[in-house]
């Protein structure tokens, strides 16, 4: 700690050196009285910016959070439902997309395919049944060596 005094105790000397010298320091406090203001204002639009910017994320996420859950419509058509039903399934990249076949007939649902998983099974009729329009999922997935069941 002492090892700070000495050299704090210099700058501070010349900053009072620099400011109260008898043929510039009237000239340098001068100055420094115009800019002082100038600097707290550029840092208060600074923070002006910062809060706008925050209000204007936090308007966003509200209208996100309030389009999370879809509104809900009539009589959605088949193709629809697969397109739907496709988006939802082919979202994540862990999904093999070229080893399942979506079909809708009447709203219901028939998933067709290989995948690696049990669990994958059950995500994928998961996310089958929530998606709006679907009235029921027939799952007709199987695991690697396994018989693919059979319509029903």
């Amino acid at each position: 700690m002492r090892r700070f005094r000495m050299p704090l105790w210099a700058a501070a000397g010349a900053l009072l050196l620099f400011f109260f010298d008898p043929a510039s320091g009237r000239t340098r406090r001068a100055r420094l009285a115009q800019r002082l203001p100038a600097l707290f204002r550029r840092g208060g639009s600074t923070v002006g910016r910062v809060a706008g910017t925050a209000a204007a994320e936090g308007a966003a996420l509200k209208q996100k959070a309030m389009h999370l859950r879809e509104e809900p419509k009539p009589d959605l058509n088949d193709p629809t439902i697969e397109a739907k039903v496709e988006t939802e399934l082919f979202r994540e990249p862990h999904v093999p997309k070229g080893q399942i076949n979506v079909n809708v007939q009447d709203g219901v649902v028939q998933l067709r395919g290989e995948v690696d998983r049990p669990e994958l099974i059950e995500e994928l009729v998961a996310k089958a049944r929530a998606v709006q329009g679907v009235r029921d999922v027939e799952n007709l997935l199987h695991l690697p060596g396994t018989e693919a069941p059979m319509h029903h």
